[in-house]
This record gives C-alpha cells, structure tokens and sequence, in this order.
C-alpha cells in the first residue's frame, strides 16, 4: 500500500465517530430483537458498509489499520444504542484482532495470518468464535484418519452465528494422552448446522446459537495450532490479553447508556439528598468500572502476553463486571418507578449486563488464579 494511503486511513475520532452513527441506526432495532430473540442482521449490515468489519485489520493489508484501544472505543459506542449488536461483535473483533497482533508482532507467522486478514479485507467476511465454550479444556471430537481429522463437536455460545462466514474453533484429539486442535470451520460446509437454542435472559439479539459439527473433514494444513489439552498455552495468552478488553468494552458502554437513561429521568424530579445519594453512588460504581477497562486496555497496550498480563486483564475484567452491573442496578433505583417500564429501556440494559457475569474467568476462578501468582505458584491449571 502506497504511503498516502497509510496517511489517509481512518483516525481513532473518525472511527468513533462512525460508530456513534451507527449506534444511532442500531438503536431503533434493539428493541425489536430483544422482543422477537432475532438476530440482529440488519445491524451487521451497516456494519459492513461502515468499515467495522475489517476495522482491526492492518491498513498494510486494505483494513482501518486500528488498534485495540480504538476497536475498544468502537464497541462501547455501539453499546451506547444495541448491547447485542456491540457484544456480537465483539466476538468477531477480537477474532480479527489476534491475527493481526501476530501479524505485528510475531512477523514469522505472517505466511499465516495474513491470507486470512486480507480476505477479511477483501471480502468482509464475519469470523466466528467458540472460545468461551471451548475455552482452554477444549470440546468436541478429533478424531485422527488420513490425512487429516474427522471433527464432530456441538459449540455454544457462538454469537453472530446466523451472519458468520468462518467459525474459529477447535477439537479434542486422544494424541498425545489429549491434544486440542484449533482450526478455521467454514459455515457453510454441510456438516454445519446452527440449532436455535438462544432464548435467553439478556443479549437477545446477539444470535448467540449452538453450532453443530457433524463429521467435518479438517485437512492436516488448515490445523492452525496444536496445544496439550487442559493447561494454559501462550495461544490463551495471548488470546485473553487481546480479547477481554474488547469484550468488557461492551458492557462499560451497557453501563453508561444506562446511565445517561437515569440521569435524564431523575433531572426531571425536585432535586432531594435521596436523589443524590443515588446519582452519587452509580456514578462512583461507574467510574470504578471505567478505571478497570482503562487498565486492560494498557496492559494490553503493552504487547507483552503472559501469565501476568493475563491475570491484570482477568483482574480489570473482574471489576468491570462487578461495577458495571451496580451503576445499571443503581440507575434503575435512580430512575425509579419510570424505569420499571420496558419503554425507558433501562429493564433491557439490565438484563443484558448480566451476562457479563458468563465469560471467563469467572470471579471465583480469577481470584484463584491471581492468587497463585501472588504467592509464587503455578497457575497453569487454573481456568
């Protein structure tokens, strides 16, 4: 790519900008998806027309060229108008950015990384992840023929099923007493089903269905990594480093539209030390929750993925969960009866920050997992 090219691409502002745009756009489907548990295709869409698709791929390769700090911005933007459209996503995002840290940092990788960022480019094509299914115990069957691997697997949890092109996952194979394999699934192949099985709480809209593999024949060179099952993989370090920052960003931008939501509500009752208080105490949880995100987006910022770096960002993760879900709890005690309706739009936030409570490292596990590390103890297992 030529150089004025280089200089011509998006900043941080004009992508946040395009993201306040299509927050707006989003904003009018949300409560449609939430109410019919449909999928939120319409968002993907203008997504794709807006350049967010291939936002984290490096402008070297024909993307937006931004960086985890500005795709971070990008989701909690699009929070502000569709927690599903922002947390599907996500899911995808953080699938483009792995491949593109290698791409940048570990430049002996590119041979493949960059085929598959460049036709993300290209062709916009929608990755898909199962990695808080999977995570790092691994699912699913590999099982060893010739040539390759016969997978047969039932993924949850997949979010952005019903618009994904590539499902980025993985298998159990019995080599080597348990070795997961990660690979690209096309969704298209016949042996690829979506099951509807997303009912849920909250999130409604992020099509967030179980994927069934029926006898996928996985070729030996689309076997992107081999790892031993059950034990962490510098794979997952580098993975949890990168994706929960962008992740999280979505439920800081639950949290703040719930907030705008509250505060318009209340400023239109008699000003009270009970009102106060209220707005006193999301805005502290708030900012709680603020200052955690900011400190997984520097630790990532630091392109060093490790152990540590991994229990930093669990820890930040930890504290935008705990404190994102009280600021929504304490807008709608702000908001009071009014924020009861479901045409306040403060009950769906509510219910959508609750799965922030879902993906890894659950509370109980990170704390046994820092806890390890503070006391100069091996973490390896701890997932």
């Amino acid at each position: 790519m030529a150089q004025t090219d280089l200089m011509d691409r998006p900043t941080e502002r004009d992508f946040v900008e395009v993201a306040k745009t299509l927050a707006a756009k989003c904003a009018k489907q949300a409560r449609a998806r939430d109410d019919d548990d449909s999928f939120v295709s319409e968002s993907y869409k203008l997504a794709k027309d807006a350049g967010l698709i291939d936002a984290g791929v490096p402008a070297e390769l024909g993307g937006g060229g931004a960086d985890i700090r500005t795709l971070c911005g990008i989701l909690r933007e699009l929070a502000h108008g569709c927690s599903s459209t922002a947390l599907a996503l996500s899911m995808h995002t953080h699938q483009v950015a792995f491949p593109a840290w290698r791409w940048h940092h570990q430049t002996s990788t590119r041979d493949k990384t960059e085929p598959l960022l460049r036709r993300i480019a290209d062709e916009k094509l929608v990755l898909l992840s199962s990695g808080g299914g999977d995570w790092i115990g691994g699912s699913g069957k590999a099982e060893p023929v010739d040539g390759g691997y016969k997978v047969t697997a039932r993924k949850m949890f997949v979010s952005g099923g019903p618009a994904g092109d590539i499902l980025m996952t993985s298998a159990v194979t019995p080599e080597d007493g348990g070795t997961v394999i990660h690979f690209p699934c096309p969704m298209s192949a016949p042996e690829i089903s979506i099951l509807d099985t997303w009912h849920t709480l909250g999130m409604r809209g992020t099509g967030s269905h179980d994927v069934m593999i029926d006898g996928l024949f996985v070729p030996d060179e689309k076997v992107a990594a081999k790892r031993p099952q059950g034990v962490w993989h510098p794979i997952f370090f580098m993975l949890g480093t990168i994706a929960f920052p962008l992740i999280y960003a979505v439920y800081l931008g639950v949290a703040e539209r719930a907030r705008d939501i509250a505060i318009e509500i209340a400023s239109k009752r008699p000003p009270s030390a009970l009102l106060r208080d209220r707005a006193g105490r999301m805005e502290t949880a708030l900012v709680a929750a603020r200052l955690a995100h900011a400190h997984m987006i520097d630790v990532s910022e630091r392109n060093d993925p490790s152990a540590e770096t991994v229990g930093q960002v669990m820890t930040g993760r930890r504290l935008v969960e705990e404190n994102a879900i009280r600021s929504v709890e304490l807008a709608l005690e702000l908001a009071g009866g009014a924020g009861f309706y479901r045409k306040a739009e403060l009950e769906r936030l509510f219910r959508d920050i609750q799965a922030a409570r879902y993906h890894p490292l659950q509370k109980e596990i990170q704390a046994e997992y820092v806890g390890a590390l503070a006391l100069g103890q091996s973490s390896e297992k701890i997932f």
